[in-house]
């Protein structure tokens, strides 16, 4: 083969691999797209809203042996994760026809308006989870069953445990004269909380409430403090509250009727049942409690909420 035969060749053999190597370069570095919490806000709503016209008026879930039929009730922004490159992760709370409140998860792929579902699954019923998170050594993250799950993965913590409680908000914009009211913690025999730092706009002070002794951050405000940020930061202690013997002298104050919280035969009825058998005052109260947990539904949905009824 002669030079004027292998040079034409090597420059085609370099062009080609010149061309593969701009590609392979395009893929790698091709740039991905910032995405903030409201894309996938944004992105998990749509879905929803799609599915909710696709099912006609509900997002519908298999699950187990039947059909879900849902409504949103609200998407948790706290949660609202980048997982990494496109790859994101939301969660819902949504609401049945039959009043039940679920915890759903989703993960997401894509870039901001353009995300699509490519996992769901049902985390909690009202309020009781099915699964929990657990990290493997590799970085990756599985689901692990409720039944039986280890404390730390569940997030209980015996014993004592210490942190920092950081509250803090943006005020919105006003428009005349406004009062805010921040309720503080407070020590008791359970925990020691310490103010570290309060940062307020507008004229403030501390109120105490004379009969429990709650007391409350008292904000006055007016439409040049408006955006302006209110936060406040506690160091709060606390040792493990288990079953204790409670002081008698205070049952009286807790047991009398109020205006949204009756006492009547129907109730004392339904109490009556639910404790039949139970040996003990904590066998009791147990039981007691249980049943509340089981038939209460806290919901932001429909008509007839936010009234304390």
């Amino acid at each position: 083969m002669s030079w004027r035969t292998i040079i034409p060749v090597a420059v085609a053999v370099c062009a080609v691999f010149a061309g593969c190597m701009r590609k392979e370069m395009r893929d790698v570095f091709t740039p991905v797209p910032n995405v903030v919490t409201a894309d996938i806000q944004a992105g998990i709503e749509r879905h929803i809203e799609e599915q909710i016209r696709l099912g006609e008026g509900h997002f519908r879930l298999p699950f187990g042996d039947r059909e879900l039929r849902l409504n949103l009730v609200r998407v948790h922004t706290e949660y609202l994760s980048n997982l990494g490159p496109r790859s994101h992760f939301a969660c819902v709370d949504m609401v049945d026809t039959e009043g039940d409140v679920y915890d759903v998860d989703f993960f997401l792929e894509g870039d901001p308006g353009l995300m699509t579902v490519t996992e769901t699954i049902v985390h909690k019923i009202n309020g009781q989870p099915l699964y929990t998170w657990e990290q493997k050594r590799d970085g990756t993250w599985h689901t692990v069953p409720v039944t039986g799950a280890p404390y730390h993965l569940l997030g209980v913590v015996t014993d004592r445990d210490a942190f920092e409680f950081v509250y803090r908000v943006i005020l919105p914009e006003l428009t005349d004269s406004a009062h805010m009211w921040l309720p503080m913690p407070a020590t008791d025999a359970f925990q020691t909380v310490e103010v570290t730092a309060i940062k307020v706009p507008g004229e403030q002070c501390i109120l105490e409430e004379p009969v429990h002794g709650n007391r409350v951050l008292f904000l006055e405000l007016s439409p040049e403090h408006s955006n302006q940020a209110v936060e406040m930061r506690f160091l709060v202690q606390r040792i493990e509250k288990t079953a204790y013997v409670g002081s008698l002298s205070d049952d009286g104050k807790y047991l009398k009727p109020e205006r949204l919280v009756p006492v009547n035969e129907e109730f004392r009825t339904i109490a009556e049942e639910v404790v039949e058998g139970k040996q003990g005052d904590l066998a009791r109260a147990r039981a007691l409690y249980d049943y509340v947990i089981c038939q209460m539904r806290y919901m932001k949905y429909g008509y007839g909420w936010g009234h304390g009824d």
